[in-house]
């Protein structure tokens, strides 16, 4: 057995003998048994990609879209319960059918957990025991006494993160001088200065601002129930006697927490004042056009939060919007169950989706793929946002993830939105090429310092944020990675720009972020086989050699994660732990899906680990064209934040499968 950074256990998976569960057909009716010898591998590769075109062809949205749910974990229910509780807006049948999704996500230990399969979380299983309080379930229900004991084993409160006790603090469960002190006052620090707001991440950005205030009112609503059964040990985050070490940041961030804190004794009320109504000056301008921020919940419900301390009714039309569009984000179950998605993809599935259909061989000129075309042409961002801050003269022209979030653009959206559009033949190529020069254009103006590209921001790459005390919960900041800059490198490569110095220091800082065993790490995929599964084909799309040094590491590195049943599979465990599991896990359909794309952009097609591969592929579908993928495949932060892309088991595989019948890439013929 192997440890766990939780202290919990797991088996190691061996490379003979992969994960238990691992390369079985999915049970059930459904599922569809390997055929003996009805096929070769290219007709199975050839049925298995028309059932999974068919798929999305039939889930395409009237208007040309396409969106699979996004699955995170029940934090997102129990804080919309919250919320809700907190404004005195909970109903009870959202109340009951929120309690019906979380008590499905209870496992036999009594906790919750931030993924499929992994270890119990305790903030997790306290906001989750929380919010089926509120729903009315008693704390001696057999379910509830099992989480509470478990709660209390851990540390009872006192010991969850930094975010768990905010919540616990609007109510009474916790106290507010025993929390990190975020004055509103950072507002008025300039970009220059350290610390200041767009030194965060844009996810961490939005969260921070709104939460100054919050932090400054320090409300406080009458608590429906007590919760002294979830407490165990010192009340505060600091007991007695426990100091900070003496010398590191740590030490330098316990001692800027307590200057703080004397500093709010005596803050000058008129600057606070001043603050706090700048702070939500701020959140209101970016309010999107549908009532969200950022299209993302935690900005959201703080947003709310915030603006109703500092005066905003319920009827407000800024609070109107912001609350109606809470409902925006919740996905109603058959079974009368509701959750609630952190965020929504559809710029991201669509041009996947468009990818995916096209490498299979669907007709450039299809209707379906023109119509998602006019989509993306339309969801194009026009308008200057936060990435402007540090850009100022660089003309927007780039795409964001959700519906609503022109603030907040992304390079990834962006490259790959660019590669879907060069797959259709569309009616109107002037609109197209006049988007794609203004994509592009853009993309190469957010290039940071170093040749590699972030997600959202230029330069993003500061450490100071991620020592506050405040952030003790994922990544504050937006540093490149190799998944972002291998699809940009990709794009721009697709785009003639495969010679231009600006694509060669992509290609340059893509190299020196290989892995000494030749993968990459997938700071926005689980992990090294989504890094690696992205960085070989750019690298291949800008003119590297199968043969070079690199793409024959990653393509061993590929064979050797292989596992025994021909697909590939990655635990989120190998973030904390990536020697013991980088390239271990689970076969999934996505994994296998990025591994392929690799090994076939490097030349491998006929390789038997391409056919095992393609063959797990071919075998695991599911009669109806989808695949089973429980696993959370997909990164918020590396290991603290998990999604469930339940589109990513579609569009990779047949991305993979296309590619495998129809010969090289589009990239490759492009070039």
């Amino acid at each position: 057995m192997t440890a766990t950074t939780d202290g919990s256990t797991g088996a190691l998976p061996s490379r003979a003998d992969p994960p238990a569960g691992t390369g079985t057909v999915p049970a059930g009716p459904a599922a569809r048994p390997p055929e003996d010898g009805a096929a070769g591998p290219r007709e199975a590769a050839a049925l298995a990609a028309r059932r999974a075109t068919e798929f999305l062809l039939a889930t395409q949205d009237a208007e040309g879209w396409w969106k699979g749910d996004l699955e995170t974990n029940v934090t997102m229910d129990a804080e919309d319960l919250l919320l809700r509780q907190f404004l005195g807006i909970l109903d009870e049948d959202t109340a009951r059918a929120a309690a019906l999704h979380v008590r499905g996500q209870q496992r036999e230990d009594g906790t919750w957990a931030t993924f499929h399969g992994g270890p119990g979380d305790l903030s997790t299983t306290v906001e989750a025991y929380v919010a089926l309080r509120l729903a009315g379930d008693a704390p001696d229900d057999p379910h509830m006494a099992r989480a509470a004991a478990w709660i209390r084993e851990r540390g009872g409160i006192a010991a969850t993160r930094v975010f768990t006790r905010i919540w616990l603090a609007l109510f009474g469960w916790w106290r507010w001088q025993d929390l990190p002190e975020l004055p509103p006052e950072m507002i008025f620090l300039p970009k220059w200065f350290p610390l200041n707001i767009y030194d965060f991440g844009c996810w961490a950005r939005q969260t921070v601002v709104p939460l100054t205030v919050v932090s400054a009112k320090r409300p406080v609503r009458p608590a429906p129930f007590g919760l002294d059964e979830l407490r165990a040990g010192p009340a505060g985050p600091r007991p007695p006697g426990r100091r900070a070490p003496a010398a590191g940041w740590d030490a330098a961030f316990q001692r800027l927490d307590d200057a703080l804190r004397r500093y709010r004794k005596v803050a000058p009320r008129p600057l606070r004042r001043a603050a706090v109504h700048a702070a939500a000056r701020w959140i209101v301008e970016r309010q999107e056009n549908d009532g969200c921020w950022g299209g993302i919940q935690p900005p959201h419900v703080y947003s709310l939060i915030a603006l109703h301390l500092v005066g905003y009714d319920l009827g407000h039309p800024v609070m109107r919007a912001g609350i109606e569009a809470l409902d925006r984000f919740a996905v109603r179950r058959a079974d009368g169950s509701r959750m609630v998605e952190a965020c929504q993809s559809p710029v991201w599935d669509t041009c996947l989706a468009v990818i995916a259909l096209a490498d299979a061989g669907l007709p450039a000129d299809h209707p379906q793929l023109v119509r998602a075309a006019d989509w993306m042409l339309g969801e194009q961002v026009v308008r200057p946002g936060d990435w402007s801050v540090r850009r100022p003269e660089l003309p927007p022209g780039g795409w964001a993830f959700e519906f609503h979030n022109d603030n907040y653009p992304d390079m990834d959206d962006t490259a790959e939105v660019v590669l879907a559009l060069r797959r259709v033949r569309h009616h109107d190529p002037e609109r197209v090429e006049h988007a794609v020069a203004r994509g592009v254009r853009w993309n190469l103006g957010m290039q940071s310092a170093g040749g590699g590209w972030g997600a959202f921001d230029v330069d993003n790459t500061t450490v100071l944020p991620n020592k506050l005390p405040f952030c003790d919960f994922g990544e504050v900041v937006d540093p490149p990675s190799a998944d972002v800059t291998a699809h940009v490198v990709e794009m721009l490569a697709v785009e003639g720009y495969a010679d231009d110095p600006r694509t060669l220091r992509g290609v340059d800082w893509l190299l020196r972020e290989q892995e000494p065993d030749g993968s990459w790490f997938g700071r926005w995929g689980v992990n090294y086989v989504y890094g690696t599964g992205s960085v070989v084909p750019a690298l291949i799309a800008a003119g590297l050699p199968a043969g070079h040094p690199a793409i024959r590491r990653a393509v061993a590195w590929l064979r050797d994660v292989q596992n025994a049943d021909g697909g590939w599979g990655e635990d989120l465990r190998s973030y904390p732990e990536p020697g013991r599991w980088a390239g271990r896990g689970d076969s999934t359909a996505s994994q296998t899906g990025w591994a392929l794309m690799a090994l076939l952009a490097a030349g491998e097609r006929e390789s038997d680990a391409v056919a095992r591969g393609v063959a797990w592929l071919a075998a695991t579908q599911r009669e109806d064209g989808t695949w089973d993928e429980p696993q959370f495949t997909g990164t918020g932060f590396p290991w603290d934040f998990s999604i469930n892309y339940h589109l990513y088991r579609q569009v990779f595989p047949l991305t993979a499968l296309g590619r495998y019948l129809h010969g090289e890439s589009f990239a490759a013929k492009a070039r």
